[in-house]
């Protein structure tokens, strides 16, 4: 994490000059929770819609050990005898401060963004680049205009590479953290449906999302999946552009693809590689691993063993065996419609089960169309030989009304309390089937998955 004299820190961060006495001090880490042992570190108040953190400055160093506190100097007079750096506005002031020792480590950086598959390319990404290098990744969501300063400043002096996902939730965000943290390789995942109330259709999500390439370093790469029109429409065909996913215009297509036990197969030129998770979707963001490692010196064999190994963040596309001997796919973590198809088609792609059940929740934050999205998803279940669907929620119920059009209507149930869904759903099942879970984060539907596991 960051060690720097507050002289130092002043100067990073472009606040006001501090008196000589406190130029020698030192801070290591930085945080802006005063629930934290903060010993060492520097207080970042942080001014949000119910809080301000500069009420508890005084706290930060005098009971949790804060070394300094950065002020803003229009929250008014500033408590006596307490090291200060003041700023015109912390939360630029932590950008900033950010943004310097970045560039005083002198690593790479990749920045990952899209509408579904951040976290998972994260960690793929992660695991290739970690066979060779010292690799330092986002933690959580630590992804906005205020966790991603975080968590380049929680990054030891000695990373050799960064791999940080950037989420948004309008224009201009992601604009903002590319120009931070300066990627060298920058990754777009896909365009989804998430954020469609803030942005109003998908081509808006796709321009906010090629806003990462606004920060790229000179010789720096933009990655995009090359199956999305979206994207390869609004970028020029330049040695900068690199394309992958399952189509034969990418720069890298994966052919072959073969799911077996608990993970999948797939072939990229002349070579095999396997990834311990299933999809053919989870096969594109693994494409977009290989072209980071490639364009960082990764040989191939470390490659393939970075994704052999690789360990995803939990609750998606997670294969549990359970004691009753069915299967259970854990995909709770989150949901939109692009990934709600993708989860289906997964479904309906597994051979050698007995019976396949979708156990499918509110997909959340689509806008005005929530309901026909919802709708369609059910409709998609078409011809994908899935024996039941069982939905949560009140747009879960919607996804419900669509499947009955395309399926036996006594297939389908509908619930609002998750016992009464876990209460149907086990009796129905039997060693050798396989259930999916799908829904957005506030629906926890890991908690059905705990009741059928």
């Amino acid at each position: 994490m960051i060690k720097r004299s507050l002289k130092d820190v002043q100067l990073m961060a472009k606040g006001e000059e501090i008196p000589a006495e406190y130029h020698s001090i030192m801070i290591e880490g930085v945080s802006r929770d005063t629930r934290e042992d903060m010993s060492g570190k520097l207080y970042i108040p942080i001014i949000g819609e119910n809080f301000n953190g500069h009420a508890f400055v005084r706290d930060a160093i005098e009971k949790n050990g804060a070394v300094a506190s950065l002020w803003q100097k229009d929250q008014g007079e500033p408590p006596a005898d307490l090291n200060l750096i003041f700023v015109e506005d912390t939360i630029e002031a932590l950008q900033q401060l950010a943004s310097s020792y970045r560039d005083q480590i002198g690593m790479k950086v990749v920045g990952i963004t899209g509408s579904n598959g951040k976290t998972t390319t994260k960690d793929m990404v992660t695991a290739v680049l970690e066979t060779t290098f010292r690799v330092h990744k986002t933690a959580g969501n630590y992804n906005n205009q205020i966790g991603l300063p975080l968590t380049i400043l929680s990054m030891k002096e000695d990373t050799e590479v960064a791999v940080l996902e950037m989420g948004m939730s309008g224009r201009g965000e992601i604009e903002l953290l590319s120009h931070i943290a300066k990627p060298d390789a920058a990754i777009i995942t896909n365009i989804g449906e998430s954020h469609m109330q803030d942005l109003g259709s998908r081509e808006g999500i796709a321009e906010a999302k090629l806003e990462i390439a606004a920060g790229l370093t000179q010789n720096g790469k933009l990655i995009i999946n090359g199956d999305e029109p979206l994207l390869t429409k609004r970028v020029n065909q330049s040695d900068n552009i690199i394309k992958f996913g399952l189509g034969g215009q990418n720069n890298y297509q994966a052919t072959d693809i073969l799911l077996k036990g608990k993970g999948t197969y797939f072939t990229l030129g002349d070579s095999e590689y396997f990834i311990p998770v299933l999809g053919a979707h989870n096969v594109t963001n693994a494409l977009a691993s290989v072209v980071v490692g490639e364009l960082f010196g990764v040989t191939e064999e470390n490659r393939k063993k970075g994704l052999h190994q690789l360990t995803i963040t939990g609750m998606r596309n997670e294969v549990v065996e359970t004691r009753g001997g069915w299967t259970v796919i854990n995909d709770a973590y989150n949901a939109s419609p692009t990934s709600m198809r993708a989860a289906l088609d997964l479904l309906a792609s597994l051979d050698g089960y007995q019976k396949k059940i979708a156990v499918l929740g509110d997909m959340l934050e689509l806008g005005d169309m929530e309901r026909t999205f919802h709708y369609e998803i059910g409709k998609y279940i078409q011809g994908k030989n899935i024996d039941y669907v069982f939905t949560f929620g009140e747009l879960g119920a919607e996804i419900a009304n669509g499947a009955r059009e395309v399926m036996n209507p006594s297939a389908i149930k509908e619930f609002a309390n998750k016992q009464e869904l876990v209460d149907e759903l086990l009796p129905i099942l039997g060693t050798n089937d396989v259930i999916i879970v799908k829904g957005s984060r506030g629906m926890r539907l890991e908690e059905v998955m705990e009741g059928i596991k």
